[in-house]
């Protein structure tokens, strides 16, 4: 399976791949937008045979096909054919702009809120997101079971389109949760598990998964169904939110230690 962004290249030192506007107008076409960063389709639209096999008929060529995730940074060669131009392929797709590739995407670090900050004191403010946190939680799902992450994947589609969404908001999904989100949700339960107990397990994992998703979204520049900004600015802080149910917890440090805990009506 292909993986945003894809690019094929020829021995003339040509590069494939669709900008923001042929995207957008794949997506108005109604097409399947899962095609934009699949090396056959993106040959086969450039008028070359098959990437499959490194030989295409077109101008007797041989093609190369690469994948690129802007946010890791990870360059992948998906498959190199009779010449290997991939240290120039790298040099290049990592100087590319990706606003032209995708508008509404910010790229920057994925921040790990547990290890790349670490808070002194927990301030005025910082307690006041978190009230404001809770609150938009509530507003989101009438329970745990409907987490604030459903809300944030349907306003991404919404917002941005399924053509978006599908090739590029699962990469962005996938290298937040692969980089920051498993280390995330492992530390705050190492630190909440011991006196809450598994009673707890569903509640306090999908707080912290819907913290995921909600930062998550501050990769894209658009507006959302709800405001986000709350818990994007105490993981950007350094804090992770987590609810029990009852009582809602801001942890920090490698350790996720609980370092304020409120409840409501306090």
């Amino acid at each position: 399976m292909c993986n945003f962004f894809s690019f094929v290249t020829d021995n003339n030192g040509n590069k494939y791949y669709f900008d923001w506007k042929q995207r957008k107008e794949h997506m108005a076409d109604g097409k399947d937008s899962s095609e934009l960063d699949s090396h056959s389709y993106i040959a086969e639209f450039y008028g070359f045979e098959d990437t499959n096999s490194p030989f295409n008929k077109k101008q007797e060529k041989y093609l190369n096909k690469y994948e690129y995730n802007p946010l890791t940074k990870e360059f992948t060669k998906d498959y190199i054919g009779k010449f290997d131009d991939s240290k120039e392929a790298e040099e290049w797709v990592k100087s590319v702009d990706f606003k032209t590739i995708i508008k509404p995407l910010i790229i920057k670090p994925i921040f790990n809120p547990l290890t790349d900050r670490n808070p002194i004191l927990v301030s005025k403010k910082d307690k006041e997101l978190l009230e404001q946190w809770a609150s938009i939680w509530d507003s989101v799902g009438s329970s745990v079971g409907s987490s604030v992450g459903n809300s944030v994947r349907a306003s991404i589609r919404d917002s941005v389109g399924n053509s978006v969404w599908d090739s590029v908001g699962a990469s962005v999904r996938d290298s937040v949760g692969y980089s920051v989100g498993g280390s995330v949700w492992d530390s705050v339960w190492d630190s909440v598990r011991n006196s809450l107990g598994s009673s707890v397990w569903d509640s306090v994992r999908n707080s912290v998964g819907d913290s995921i998703w909600a930062y998550t979204s501050s990769h894209f520049d658009i507006e959302f169904d709800y405001d986000f900004s709350s818990v994007i600015k105490l993981w950007n802080r350094g804090y992770v939110p987590s609810f029990d149910g009852k009582v809602w917890r801001l942890h920090k440090g490698p350790d996720a230690k609980i370092v304020y805990t409120w409840e409501k009506g306090e």
